[in-house]
């Protein structure tokens, strides 16, 4: 099949595109979970823990932070059209519960 102008877009290059796109959105989901899970699980150890509740706090905005990074990448045009709109549902997710958990800290 011909097609009438070369494009990034042709339907053989989109597996490559996807791999090269797809492997540094999922590091930073990864590290974007792994700060929600401390956020949730290694909370302070009581209300006399100044230390812990910081430490959560910091967790939570490195989390929005993340989920904003995230984001914004997913949103670039090139991104967008090769991952699909199914990419925004893990830093909204994760970016949610870090502002929940950051909100309701103390």
């Amino acid at each position: 099949m011909t097609y009438p102008r070369e494009s990034v877009d042709l339907p053989e290059d989109q597996g490559c595109l996807r791999w090269v796109l797809g492997v540094p959105l999922g590091i930073i989901h990864l590290l974007n979970a792994a700060a929600v899970f401390g956020a949730l699980f290694a909370g302070p150890q009581g209300e006399w823990d100044d230390q812990g509740y910081e430490n959560v706090g910091a967790l939570c905005l490195l989390s929005v932070s993340l989920s904003v990074l995230g984001l914004l990448i997913t949103a670039a045009p090139s991104v967008r059209r090769a991952m699909g709109p199914w990419w925004f549902a893990p830093p909204l997710l994760l970016g949610l519960i870090a502002f929940v958990r950051g909100a309701t800290l103390g």
